[in-house]
């Protein structure tokens, strides 16, 4: 799904001081509790020991002592519009899917279906990573001399190609495996096909995004926009667009040759695949990606397996004639869901760095969680969430009505469609934040970056959810016999 974090102010109402404006990876910087595996990726270009200097240590235990309020209004204002077009990206995706479903590709080989969520997810780790990465090189001014910002750009590209490729092709794998296991028939041209679409969209989708992003970013530093708010949403809401349409149009393409020219498909796949060591090889030159070339593994493999599953479940519901109105909301909800979470890990992850160091917990995290303590109480955490919560149904009406104006969508949208659907995207959020308290604090105590660990869990739990409510809200409308599936043929 697409994240979109807080717009800036959010950090200076966090009490930050705008000169960097993501001062959280400053304190990182300070305290090197890290052993070299676990470093955070904002740490290793944050390396110069110049930065930890007691001055600094001052300015944090200032920053702590006057913390301003932030109102609730404020705050869901400054939310909205990255919120927004990010959903209004979405719902375009959603639109694509809606028309792709329909070709041959994708209704003799259905687990091109299983690829959607975990290609879209990549997208989310990969993009949103380098976002912050970047960001935070250009706020701490590691991009001012011409020759150290290339460096330091092309390594991240070239990082990033090697994840795309390497987790492009681990999700057909996924693919292949979850779609053989219930049906019991395997065939190698249906899973070479696979394989190389993933890892041909991966790579393109990535590097296509990547150079975008490096053009926002470099962009947003000659016009003195700050590049934290800019850059994440608009990753976000071109990114599962230009994904899926790539996807489509490769897929489609390979299963035309499969017939005539059938070694084409093997061809791609190895191409990509061959250009590896070479990223391998640039990315390992400059010290800030060698780490993560390392240790940046974990949670971009592990949120790709759990999106996997979850595009298991939409490609066992779309197989299912009468349920074939979920595609086009299944983008939506996913991505909603995982923006929304996104902020709110974000803004946790903020918080702690301010009012605590890494390993220990501040008091009034202690204890259990359950889900009235992550909604009920006056503390900021507690208000983003309550504003987080509220911003679901507007944000949701708004699209399901853009939705139905584009005349997209198999289902008329009656009063217990809308009502049902909210639901599900309710209790999706709910659930969401809530983990999102646990899981924050859970990877604080360990002593991990929160921002790079949480986030690719947590979206990709978005989409399981996402995807297997909405399945579950499909089923029961049709029991209850809302039985239109077949509108806007």
């Amino acid at each position: 799904g697409s994240h979109v974090p807080p717009p800036r102010s959010h950090h200076q109402d966090n009490g930050h001081s705008p000169s960097s404006c993501s001062p959280k990876y400053d304190d990182f910087a300070s305290y090197n509790y890290c052993d070299g595996m676990d470093t955070s990726e904002t740490d290793a270009i944050l390396q110069d020991d110049n930065l930890s200097s007691d001055g600094d240590e001052d300015a944090i235990v200032e920053r702590r002592r006057k913390q301003p309020k932030e109102s609730s209004s404020i705050m869901a204002l400054q939310i909205l519009v990255p919120f927004l077009l990010a959903g209004f990206g979405t719902v375009s995706a959603g639109m694509v899917l809606d028309i792709v479903q329909h070709w041959e590709v994708f209704r003799n080989v259905t687990e091109v279906f299983i690829l959607v969520p975990a290609l879209l997810g990549l997208k989310g780790n990969l993009e949103m990573t380098l976002a912050s990465r970047l960001s935070t090189a250009v706020n701490v001014g590691k991009m001012d001399s011409p020759i150290e910002k290339w460096n330091l750009i092309i390594g991240n590209l070239a990082l990033k190609q090697v994840q795309a490729t390497v987790v492009g092709f681990l999700a057909a794998v996924a693919a292949v495996t979850l779609g053989w296991i219930p049906e019991g028939k395997y065939r190698l041209d249906h899973s070479i096909l696979l394989c190389s679409s993933s890892v041909a969209t991966a790579f393109i989708a990535s590097l296509l995004q990547g150079i975008i992003m490096v053009g926002v970013i470099v962009g947003s530093k000659k016009t003195g926009i700050n590049p934290d708010n800019v850059a994440t949403p608009i990753a976000a809401s071109f990114g599962d667009l230009i994904t899926l349409v790539i996807l489509a149009w490769i897929s489609q393409g390979l299963y035309n040759c499969l017939e005539t020219y059938y070694y084409i498909s093997p061809l791609v796949g190895a191409f990509f695949l061959a250009l590896t060591p070479m990223w391998i090889v640039i990315a390992a030159k400059h010290p800030a990606t060698r780490t993560v070339l390392y240790s940046g593994w974990e949670p971009v493999i592990t949120a790709m397996l759990i999106s996997s599953i979850g595009g298991l479940i939409l490609d066992t519901t779309v197989s299912d004639p009468n349920l074939v109105g979920i595609v086009v909301y299944t983008p939506v909800i996913n991505g909603i869901g995982g923006n929304l979470v996104a902020i709110q890990a974000s803004r946790i992850s903020t918080y702690l760095h301010l009012h605590s160091i890494p390993g220990e917990l501040p008091e009034e995290a202690k204890g259990c969680y359950y889900p009235c303590r992550t909604y009920y109480g006056t503390g900021v955490n507690n208000k983003s969430a309550q504003v987080l919560l509220l911003l679901v149904i507007p944000g949701h009406l708004i699209f399901l009505y853009t939705i139905h104006l584009m005349k997209s969508g198999h289902t008329s949208l009656t009063p217990i469609f809308i009502a049902v659907y909210l639901f599900a995207a309710l209790l999706q959020v709910f659930t969401l934040l809530w983990i999102a308290d646990w899981m924050v604090h859970h990877f604080w105590k360990k002593g991990k970056d929160p921002d790079s660990f949480s986030i690719p869990y947590l979206t990709a739990l978005g989409d399981l959810l996402g995807t297997a409510l909405l399945a579950m809200s499909f089923h029961f409308l049709w029991l209850i016999g809302d039985r239109d599936g077949d509108v806007g043929d």
